[in-house]
């Protein structure tokens, strides 16, 4: 398996390079340059080798995942604590703090709902920003009592 990946990725990269060779010059238009078939393959190229790194990435950390079970119970406790947050940001977000109508007298289409979204948004990062530092200042703490 390791030796067809190699192979895979070597003739990926020749292929690379060959069409970087095909790329037009600096000189041709912006609007010309962009219906290149090379550069369009270049592409092609890209999204393939970034879909087989997050389908192996994947892959591998569930097998990794699945194979130990303490692992699965820590991911488990840490999805639930995550929902959690969210749904205590949601719960403290008010979905008022904007004039809807203001909005959409600007000309920005909103309702009560995305207003409140955005907000159970902001508050999610404020909550797992102050979990974050908690969790530093109390590793910090305990390594300097020990």
């Amino acid at each position: 398996m390791h030796k067809i990946v190699k192979i895979i990725l070597v003739v990926l990269g020749v292929i690379g390079a060959v069409l970087w060779f095909q790329l037009p010059s600096s000189d041709v238009p912006a609007s010309e340059a962009v219906d290149s078939g090379a550069m369009n393959f270049m592409f092609i190229i890209t999204y393939l080798l970034l879909a087989i790194a997050v389908l192996f990435s994947l892959v591998f950390s569930l097998v990794a995942l699945f194979s130990n079970p303490q692992s699965l119970k820590r991911t488990l406790i840490v999805v639930v604590g995550f929902l959690v947050v969210v749904g205590i940001a949601y719960g403290i977000s008010s979905g008022t703090d904007v004039n809807i109508d203001e909005m959409a007298r600007r000309g920005v289409a909103t309702t009560e709902s995305t207003v409140k979204l955005i907000g159970m948004g902001l508050n999610v990062f404020f909550l797992l920003t102050i979990i974050a530092v908690g969790a530093m200042l109390w590793g910090g703490v305990r390594k300097m009592t020990k």
